[in-house]
């Protein structure tokens, strides 16, 4: 039986937001599956304001897309034909196969998950590299203490929803910053934050810090960049730590992004600020994942996922990324298991 493979390729370089343009589906026919090689269905795909940067054709800490291939990202899949010793049809696995309905995959490219620990959904956020992300850049850069305040901004997208509950283990006061009501009552009533800030709607955000953080700020975990971490500069502690994990505000920007200058600031404060990817971490995931695993069994930590349905949402789903419209994990469902 002849199966087709519909994907979504890169079809141009975008110029500010991506659009419909941005992205061409295509169909191919299934290769045969070669020794050595499983064929894996795609389960679920994950979408990551990371994949903005990509589409970019400039140097950068990881690979840019390339036009005319396969968008690659974060998926989930089922084996259903294999010709490995190491993987057996019904076998759930995870890799970078990206958005595409089927990929033929080497065994070393894929890494097969447990079903039965938790959810298979989240080996693409809080178990994932989501998780990882904010484990590492919160505990190896940021460093809280008992008693410090921490300041998230993104603090609703599945980076910063974890990173306020590990910051609220380690006994730190902390303070969200997301983008409606809806998430702000999610991080105080559900993940247990101290305070949250709705960017949108507050008139004066520099007062609303000051009151929320009346200490000051002694670590800012930063995925936004943009007014919001200028805000928060003015607010840091001596000897804060800031790890900088993203800058969604500025990825569709067209002209490059200006703003006040941190330097004096972090003389004046003695502050550490220091950007960081999770790769720089590889060596060290089966501890994180242990970790994580084992916060989320003992009921210290929590998830939320934003799940859109249909492989031909994918690209919308990306783009609601920069519209604020998911709270944790947005991940796409392409299908459902064949051999639960």
């Amino acid at each position: 039986m002849t199966r087709v493979n519909n994907q979504i390729i890169l079809a141009e370089r975008p110029q500010g937001m991506p659009d419909d343009s941005t992205f061409q589906f295509v169909q191919k026919e299934v290769a045969n599956v070669r020794e050595g090689q499983i064929l894996i269905k795609t389960l679920y795909v994950s979408v990551d304001p990371y994949m903005r940067g990509r589409m970019v054709d400039a140097e950068s800490y990881i690979e840019p897309f390339k036009v005319n291939e396969v968008i690659e990202g974060g998926s989930i899949g089922e084996v259903i034909e294999s010709k490995s010793n190491k993987f057996q049809e019904g076998d759930v696995v995870t890799g970078m196969f990206g958005w595409q309905e089927y990929y033929a995959a080497d065994e070393n490219e894929i890494r097969q998950i447990d079903p039965s620990i938790a959810p298979i959904t989240t080996h693409l956020g809080i178990l994932g590299m989501t998780g990882l992300t904010a484990y590492f850049g919160l505990l190896d850069i940021g460093k809280p203490k008992e008693g410090e305040t921490v300041v998230i901004s993104g603090a609703a997208g599945s980076v910063g929803s974890t990173v306020g509950q590990i910051a609220k283990i380690k006994g730190a006061r902390v303070v969200g910053i997301a983008g409606s009501d809806e998430k702000i009552n999610y991080l105080k009533e559900e993940l247990g934050f101290d305070a949250g800030i709705n960017y949108r709607t507050t008139n004066d955000i520099e007062r609303d810090l000051a009151q929320d953080c009346p200490d000051g700020v002694d670590v800012y975990f930063d995925n936004v960049g943009g007014k919001i971490s200028d805000a928060v500069m003015t607010q840091l502690n001596r000897y804060a730590r800031i790890p900088v994990c993203g800058a969604i505000s500025t990825y569709n920007q067209e002209e490059p992004d200006i703003g006040p200058r941190v330097q004096q600031t972090l003389i004046k404060k003695s502050a550490l600020m220091q950007g960081f990817t999770v790769a720089n971490y590889a060596d060290r995931f089966k501890e994180g994942a242990q970790q994580l695993g084992s916060w989320l069994q003992e009921g210290k930590l929590t998830y939320r996922e934003t799940i859109r349905e249909g492989f031909e949402n994918i690209p919308d789903a990306f783009l609601d990324l920069f519209k604020g419209r998911n709270i944790g994990k947005l991940l796409v469902k392409v299908a459902d298991r064949q051999y639960e």
